[in-house]
């Protein structure tokens, strides 16, 4: 027939657990029709396995430093057809006009980005961020048919203490019909119930297996993350042996160079290696998704849309062919989507950056009257720990790897909030970043003042990036621009990825052992992750939930 195109290999019916020789017709962009291969025609061992695509069940695609264009560029090679994507970063910073520049930007290109109208705009009360979103704009994202569910729920005591803009948002998704995506680290027993009864139906956010137990018990989904700096897959995967329709993947963030490499078929071959069951594998990285959110993605089915992937073999996962809606968009590890009338680079960007250049005497610090907690970086961690030096610190200890860290308010000028961490490991120089969860203010550590101050003011002279100072000797000084928000580039995702990578590399040059530094320092100022984090306003202790 005219117009149909066929495929011949070994099926996998994810849902039907069985895997057959078959053909696959389809035109228009959906599944015409599976045809099981007659009795005798299963001897070619050859024939590559035909199964749904993989689906990210949570991220925010700035944290890729790309915009969602460029993100799938570098996804489908991976056999990845959609995300469940929470555009919270963009929305701290340029509100409902960011969700809007994501959603247009994410449709030049033919792949299954599924938006989510975020909950906590800001964050805190307890930082400074680009925009509010309230009850009412969060109705009107959520009636567009664009955006899927109501994002993560960060603001647990919130809905706790049953604020009444907390729940008019979350019952602004339960009218419509969409689900409420939760966030809430170590929240277990009564108050996680509490928590569930809201309405809330998943979390991506336990860091043990108990945690999740609790939860799974409870009836909400979970979603293993292992993203470049938050790792909870080793911990979780178990839990998919017991509890495979209640279990996702996902990225959460995920730093350029680390999506060049791999995505969620990573996951699904480690998981392999594990022993665990091969379809209860694939249901929790294709099918559970589309399920839970009502994504319009195929599941290799007639009638469908014909989103699916050819792998070579069911253990790697190596992905030869990606199709989104009938295309290929990729085949033996090279992306064939192409953005239209450009390669990348030319549409006008978004941002929302108003600070000026700073001097070395607004990163001193007055010697305090009493000693204060250090903030402990953990390595593949968003929670800190709160170390009890003992001693009365003004200046950086690095002998015993205490460094300064700062928060500069990007949106105005303002007093530098300062603090001291441990664990960053730099002996000299300094890093810093505008990708600064959740209000993307300018986030820096550093061995000295100096080194602080100038690597901020790179930052500040080019709206938004990741840079590094070391002086005048190796690895030197550089920056990594991010226009589009302070947070993405519109620019060859490839070639991010690859700047990006060295400007990790040149961290690490300067004595960081962690795995992903960048990754790590854009926590440093999440308020909603225990224990003890830094805002623009100060020093935040994340159990009591207040400024020291």
């Amino acid at each position: 027939m005219i117009g149909i195109t066929q495929i011949r290999g070994r099926i996998v019916d994810v849902l039907r657990q069985t895997i057959f020789p078959g053909i696959i017709s389809f035109s228009g962009g959906k599944i015409q029709a599976i045809h099981k291969a007659a009795d005798g025609d299963n001897n070619d061992r050859e024939l590559p396995f035909i199964l749904p695509g993989f689906i990210d069940a949570h991220i925010h695609i700035e944290s890729s430093m790309l915009v969602p264009s460029q993100f799938a560029i570098l996804a489908v090679v991976h056999g990845t057809v959609a995300t469940v994507s929470d555009p919270h970063e963009i929305a701290n910073v340029c509100g409902i006009k960011g969700v809007e520049y994501m959603i247009s930007d994410g449709k030049k290109v033919p792949f299954g980005f599924f938006f989510g109208a975020p909950s906590c705009v800001p964050a805190t009360v307890f930082e400074t961020a680009g925009a509010e979103l309230n009850a009412a704009d969060i109705e009107k994202l959520l009636q567009q048919d664009e955006i899927k569910y109501l994002s993560e729920m960060m603001n647990f005591p919130g809905v706790l203490m049953k604020d009444p803009e907390v729940m008019k948002k979350i019952a602004a998704a339960h009218k419509l019909n969409k689900p409420v995506d939760g966030h809430a680290p170590g929240l277990r027993g009564e108050q996680v119930q509490q928590y569930i009864d809201a309405g809330i139906s998943t979390d991506h956010e336990c860091f043990t297996k108990e945690e999740a137990l609790d939860k799974l018990k409870r009836g909400m989904h979970i979603l293993i993350r292992e993203g470049s700096a938050a790792k909870n897959f080793e911990a979780l995967i178990d839990l998919l042996n017991h509890y495979p329709e209640k279990i996702m993947f996902c990225s959460d963030d995920k730093h350029p160079d680390s999506l060049v490499e791999g995505h969620i078929n990573q996951l699904c071959a480690r998981a392999v290696d594990k022993g665990i069951d091969l379809f209860k594998i694939l249901r929790a990285a294709c099918i559970n998704p589309v399920l839970h959110y009502k994504l319009e993605v195929g599941l290799l089915r007639e009638g469908e849309s014909a989103d699916f992937i050819l792998v070579k073999d069911l253990r790697g996962f190596e992905v030869l062919q990606t199709y989104i809606k009938g295309e290929c968009v990729a085949e033996k590890g090279k992306s064939l989507i192409r953005l239209p009338g450009s390669d990348a680079g030319n549409d006008t960007v978004i941002n929302h950056f108003s600070c000026t250049k700073k001097t070395i005497n607004d990163f001193q610090l007055a010697e305090p009257e009493a000693a204060l907690p250090v903030i402990e970086a953990l390595n593949g961690q968003l929670i800190t720990n709160k170390w009890m030096n003992g001693k009365v610190l003004s200046e950086p200890d690095i002998v015993n790897d205490i460094l300064k860290i700062v928060v500069v308010n990007r949106y105005k000028d303002a007093p530098v909030a300062k603090a001291f961490i441990k664990n960053f490991g730099l002996k000299k120089g300094a890093i810093a970043s505008s990708v600064a969860h959740d209000s993307h203010n300018i986030v820096a550590v550093g061995a000295d003042d100096l080194s602080i101050c100038n690597a901020v003011n790179m930052i500040i002279e080019h709206k938004g990036g990741v840079s590094l100072w070391s002086g005048d000797g190796e690895p030197g000084n550089i920056i990594l621009p991010l226009p589009v928000g302070g947070l993405m580039s519109n620019e060859d995702g490839y070639q991010v990825a690859a700047q990006y990578a060295a400007i990790d590399k040149a961290a690490k040059a300067l004595g960081s052992n962690l795995s992903a530094p960048y990754m790590t320092l854009s926590f440093m100022a999440l308020l909603v992750i225990p224990h003890l984090k830094l805002s623009d306003k100060g020093l935040f202790d994340g159990d009591d939930f207040r400024l020291i």
